[in-house]
Order: C-alpha cells, then sequence, then structure tokens
C-alpha cells in the first residue's frame, strides 16, 4: 500500500499538506512536543507580499459554529525578509516540501514575487488571488476570470517552476475560473480559499472581527468546498492539472471524500490548531480505509466518485427510497 504520490512534477511521501497561514514559516509548530512532519507532504508558508504588512485591527478571529472566521490582513515581514532569513532554516530535501504563497495587491506585485522567489530553491509557488485588486475599485482579482487569468500569465512569464494557483470561493463559475487559470499556465489548483462572512456580536452591535468581514474556514465550509472540488475536476482532468482539496477536513473520511471528487493532495488548516498532531491520525485512517477496500495506491482514490444516474428521471421506486 503506497501514499506517495505525484503531482505537478514533484513526489509527495504523503497526500497531505499543511495550508498557507496554518504552519506559519515552516519551523512555528516543531516547538510543539510530539510535532514532526513524517506524515506531512507539503506546508504551504505563510502568505507573503512584497512589503512587508502589519496586518488588520484587532480583533483577527472569532469561533462561529463548525467554523472559524479569520481578517489576518496577510500580516508578514515581507518578500525579503522571507527569502533571506526565514528559507534558509528550512530543509530543502522534499520531506516535506516547502511552498511560498504569494499574495499581491497588484499584477505587477505578483510577477516580483514571483521572480523573486523563482531565484530560492522552492520546488513551487502557490498564488493566492483572493487579494484586492487595488488599481481596480479594490475587487479581488479571483472574483474576476480575466484578472486571475492575467495574474497567473505575468507569474508564469517570469519563473519556471510549477504555480499553484487557490481559488476563491467567492467567484461567480469556478470552474470557469479554474479553466482560465489553467490556459494561462497554472500547473495545479487548490481549491477552496475561505468564504466571505460576517459574525456580530449583539451586545455590542458591532461586527465581531476588526475588519468588519473575514473569511470562513473549518467544517462548515466542506459540502461547498467538495462540490467545488468536483465542478473543478471536470475542467482539469482533460488537462492533467492536479487540485489540492481542501476546506473543513477534520479527519481522514474527510480527505477520503475530497479525493474522491477529485483532488490528488488535500490540504489542512483549522483542524491544526485544534490538534497540532492531527495529521498522523488523518494519515492512519487513510491507510485503513485503503486496506479495507482494497486500493493499493492512494493515486486511485483520485476522481473515484460514483454519481448517481439520474437521465431517466424520477420513478416512484426510486423516489421514495
Amino acid at each position: 500500500m503506497s501514499l506517495n504520490t505525484t503531482a505537478f512534477g514533484l513526489d509527495f511521501n504523503t497526500p497531505l499538506c499543511l495550508l498557507s497561514g496554518n504552519a506559519g514559516y515552516g519551523t512555528e509548530y516543531l516547538k510543539v512536543s510530539g510535532f514532526n512532519y513524517d506524515a506531512v507532504g507539503a506546508v504551504f508558508l505563510k502568505g507573503t507580499t512584497e512589503a512587508e504588512r502589519y496586518g488588520n485591527p484587532a480583533e483577527r478571529v472569532t469561533e462561529t459554529p463548525y467554523g472559524l472566521m479569520n481578517a489576518i490582513g496577510l500580516q508578514n515581514p515581507g518578500a525579503a525578509t522571507v527569502i533571506s532569513e526565514l528559507l534558509p532554516k528550512l530543509n530543502w530535501d522534499g520531506k516535506p516540501h516547502f511552498i511560498p504563497n504569494i499574495s499581491g495587491f497588484s499584477i505587477d506585485e505578483y510577477a516580483s514575487l514571483a521572480r523573486a522567489f523563482d531565484q530560492t530553491p522552492v520546488p513551487a509557488i502557490e498564488i493566492n488571488i483572493s487579494c484586492p485588486n487595488v488599481k481596480k475599485g479594490g475587487a479581488a482579482f479571483g472574483n474576476d476570470p480575466d484578472l486571475s487569468a492575467k495574474v497567473v500569465e505575468a507569474c508564469r512569464a517570469v519563473t519556471s517552476k510549477p504555480l499553484i494557483v487557490k481559488l476563491s470561493p467567492n467567484q461567480t463559475d469556478i470552474a470557469e475560473g479554474a479553466r482560465r487559470c489553467i490556459d494561462a499556465g497554472a500547473n495545479a489548483l487548490s481549491a477552496i480559499n475561505t468564504v466571505s462572512a460576517m459574525a456580530i456580536d449583539i451586545h455590542t452591535r458591532m461586527p465581531r472581527l476588526g475588519n468588519n468581514q473575514g473569511g470562513l474556514s473549518g467544517p462548515a465550509i466542506k459540502p461547498i468546498a467538495l462540490l467545488a472540488v468536483h465542478k473543478i475536476y471536470q475542467v482539469a482532468k482533460p488537462h492533467h492539472i492536479p487540485i489540492i482539496g481542501q476546506g473543513g477536513i477534520t479527519n481522514a473520511e474527510d480527505a477520503i471524500e475530497f479525493m474522491l471528487a477529485g483532488a490528488t493532495l488535500v490540504g489542512m488548516g483549522t483542524a491544526l490548531a485544534k490538534d497540532p498532531l492531527i495529521a498522523n491520525k488523518i494519515i492512519k485512517g487513510i491507510q485503513k480505509y485503503m486496506n479495507s477496500y482494497g486500493f493499493t495506491h492512494v493515486s486511485q482514490l483520485t476522481g473515484a466518485l460514483e454519481l448517481h444516474d439520474n437521465s431517466a428521471g424520477c420513478t416512484p421506486a426510486s423516489c421514495l427510497k
């Protein structure tokens, strides 16, 4: 039974990834007793912008039923510091792969960041296209297929490294957004990013987040994410573009659902804060499932979903089941 898998030209010892913003810059969780990267195939580093950012005002995080909302505001020390001071602290033997996440507020900034990381040992670059375009009234790049494609094209022009595009669920047609990114040069797709949301304190009559709104993650968004991955898979499969499925994964069953829907790799974020040692538990659960159903390689799970055949319509027998 093998958990090794290949995606966008890289070999991963397991299909499980730690998502950007949840594992810092790759060393923070190593301070937690018992934590290691044995069960992890990749770590996506915290979102990095060209200049240092202090982030949004407090509060930045609030819990919701079955989820977590955040409005961190891309706090980070800036690309130059990440490249010169933080990347050298990481192990570049590929177990796990450490992949930067770049966030820009203009197409030129995205290109500049991709060019900067192209000169480093990183094996790939993840593009966060959920950032607001400051030159276009603040609309998120990821919600406009044309702008999404232009960002990918600009990054593709300055690097030969694999590009992973993190898709926003807040767009009208995520499958069309995925198609445009593939045409522009994306080598892989991450789905989904957080869902735009708000929480209100009824006693102060104010939003719970200092930014007024934020991104919702956790189990509450899993059904949304699963459908998005299924839709994207229909577009990505003919081009052999892998998907990193994410959104509310808290156990092995969740991870398996994403793979069945079409994901090659699966990402975990919010659950890590609750249980830093959860990765090993998820991998053991995937192995148990594979053994129970006779799967010999984890890649056999990708896209193995079988849809109901409703072509004949509803009959009395089928509708009453």
